[in-house]
């Protein structure tokens, strides 16, 4: 469905994306995981075809979105991260300003508007000012407006952002409902739990990929143990432990603290004889979630940057 070839994009000196390449397949949910800053907006606006990249190009069957981009508009369609619906409106009121947009007919809309408040539950609401819902009805609202013309590819840019528990999980049933009707969906995200609902997944940092395709074979990409283990005062005990260079790592979680190794029964003796008075009360050896892998990650390529910086 989509094919990005070595794009880049660069802001006054600021590089957002870096020579980044991939496929994403028809009929799957992509998932773009990373913080703040990494570059998922920039990348969602690129694959929308409203910000050009710096260098490199964009597929979208086929078809390279900048130059033959009329050609596919009417089957993608994008919502931004911020509400971007008229407040003033009602519901309804914005779900027929969308489908004329989009050249949609009165007749075609109306029937349309009866499969979008189904799955959405906005029918109760459809006569409420869009500025007066709650943070997960204006996201379903923006999700209907976006789904008024039938589009073939969603690019959605963090939508359950700010969102309470209930109305994300609501959120995602709608989106694999999409998925098994056809719909081809590219989304971002900051939460790593999300990303395990994904088909495959992109983990971003800094405008590259430190890893893509499904989630559960990343793990596969990790030669070490993850360790983790609670003691008392686990904060003192997290102190003492990430002064010694082995640890750098270390990082401390509620009561436990955990860390990867490549040998755990030596780690295992010298953490015990570092904390001395603070006994370890469990050592479990553990498969990594995505968080502690993508959190070393970050701290390895953190690492070598200041180790650049400092030889230079």
């Amino acid at each position: 469905m989509i094919e990005v070839l070595n794009i880049s994009k660069n802001f006054e000196g600021f590089t957002a994306i870096n020579q980044l390449s991939f496929v994403v397949n028809r009929q799957e949910i992509f998932g773009v995981v990373g913080p703040d800053g990494a570059g998922k907006s920039t990348l969602l606006r690129i694959l929308a075809g409203v910000l050009e990249p710096s260098k490199g190009n964009v597929l979208i069957e086929g078809k390279d979105v900048f130059r033959e981009g009329y050609g596919i508009k009417d089957k993608i369609s994008y919502m931004p991260q911020r509400f971007g619906l008229y407040e003033d409106l009602t519901v309804e009121e914005n779900l027929y300003f969308f489908a004329r947009l989009f050249g949609v007919s009165r007749r075609d809309a109306k029937e349309r508007l009866k499969r979008l408040y189904q799955f959405s539950n906005l029918e109760p609401f459809k006569n409420r000012l869009a500025g007066r819902l709650s943070g997960g009805m204006k996201q379903k609202l923006g999700l209907a407006c976006a789904l008024i013309h039938n589009p073939q590819l969603l690019l959605l840019d963090e939508p359950t952002n700010g969102v309470d528990p209930v109305s994300r999980r609501e959120f995602w049933n709608i989106l694999y409902e999409l998925l098994k009707a056809g719909t081809t969906i590219v989304l971002t995200t900051a939460y790593l739990d999300e990303a395990e609902r994904c088909s495959r997944i992109a983990l971003m940092y800094k405008g590259r990929f430190l890893f893509s395709g499904e989630a559960d074979s990343i793990s596969e990409t990790i030669s070490e143990k993850f360790v983790r283990f609670s003691v008392k005062n686990p904060e003192i005990a997290f102190e003492i432990l990430k002064k010694d260079v082995r640890y750098r790592d270390i990082f401390l979680n509620g009561d436990f603290i955990g860390f990867f190794t490549p040998d755990e029964e030596r780690d295992k003796k010298a953490i015990s004889s570092m904390l001395k008075g603070i006994p370890v009360e469990s050592w479990k050896v553990e498969k990594p979630d995505l968080e502690d892998i993508f959190i070393k990650w970050i701290k390895e390529i953190e690492e070598k940057n200041k180790t650049s910086l400092s030889n230079r």
